[in-house]
């Protein structure tokens, strides 16, 4: 059951519209502010003493300094009571499209090779924004569902959201602790060395491959398939083996962002919008 309902009250500009869903740590509401408009609304579950909220707020503080287009912006934070007591809260842009996951159910058996690179290209630049602050900021949980879907008039605009298990590197490793989503996770994060930039990088690669494939890289569909570390001593099978659409340098590109070995995978997520910006001008 969740925490609020429509037509429930939250300071003095915020109206809840409808519920949207939630994770292991967060309800998302639909709200209407007074001013601004339709936004969404992250509510934690958590008790929220000063001190906790103070954490779980950290992810509106981090997002607040990442102004980009491809990063969801954030408006406003603070702690609404509940009837299962005071609970931390945080105001985001609505984007109506849904998820990328939704995005690409709606076109399997592949999402069509342009829409691809193009989703691909605004992500890498994005995440290039957290990437290159000094420690950088490791998303960690990069995944269909936490990229969100728009439309600028015709023209897609991905924004990447969720950035609950974002952390800085530790300035001296440039590392952070695993978390994130199984499926999504480099094979030096499972085997527990811990996330980089190109293990962010590494995430980028799995969403091109299941978007171009509607398969996951080095997966033979197991059920227990993404847990298993023994699948990456074969060779991956590159996106053109699936989908004929998929040209010789997206495979390069999409394979170098899934080596296995971190030290030879495309190491930013800059170098990966470069790359994907010099295929898209023929060099």
């Amino acid at each position: 059951m969740s925490l609020l309902h429509p037509g429930d009250r939250v300071g003095e500009t915020l109206v809840v519209d409808r519920f949207l869903g939630e994770g292991a740590f967060a309800e998302a509401y639909r709200v209407e502010h007074a001013y601004l408009g339709r936004l969404a609304m992250k509510l934690f579950k958590q008790v929220a003493s000063e001190e906790q909220t103070h954490d779980l707020l950290g992810e509106a503080r981090l997002l607040s300094t990442l102004g980009h287009p491809n990063i969801i912006r954030i408006f406003d934070a603070g702690t609404v009571t509940t009837p299962a007591g005071r609970r931390g809260y945080f105001t985001m842009e609505y984007v109506p499209g849904g998820t990328l996951q939704r995005f690409a159910a709606g076109h399997r058996p592949a999402v069509p090779t342009p829409v691809v690179t193009d989703v691909l290209t605004q992500l890498a630049s994005g995440l290039a924004v957290a990437h290159e602050l000094d420690p950088p900021v490791l998303h960690r949980d990069l995944t269909t569902a936490n990229v969100l879907v728009g439309y600028d008039g015709p023209s897609l605009r991905i924004r990447i959201g969720d950035f609950g298990l974002a952390k800085h590197a530790d300035p001296f490793t440039m590392l952070a602790s695993a978390q994130g989503t199984y499926a999504f996770m480099a094979p030096e994060v499972l085997r527990g060395f811990g996330y980089s930039r190109a293990a962010d990088v590494w995430s980028v690669g799995t969403i091109a491959h299941l978007l171009l494939t509607d398969h996951l890289p080095y997966d033979t569909g197991g059920p227990f398939e993404p847990l298993r570390l023994a699948r990456f001593r074969r060779p991956l099978l590159p996106p053109s083996s699936y989908n004929e659409t998929v040209d010789a340098e997206l495979d390069a590109i999409v394979g170098a962002a899934l080596e296995v070995d971190p030290d030879r995978r495309t190491p930013s997520a800059r170098q990966l919008a470069d790359a994907l910006r010099a295929r898209a001008g023929g060099g």
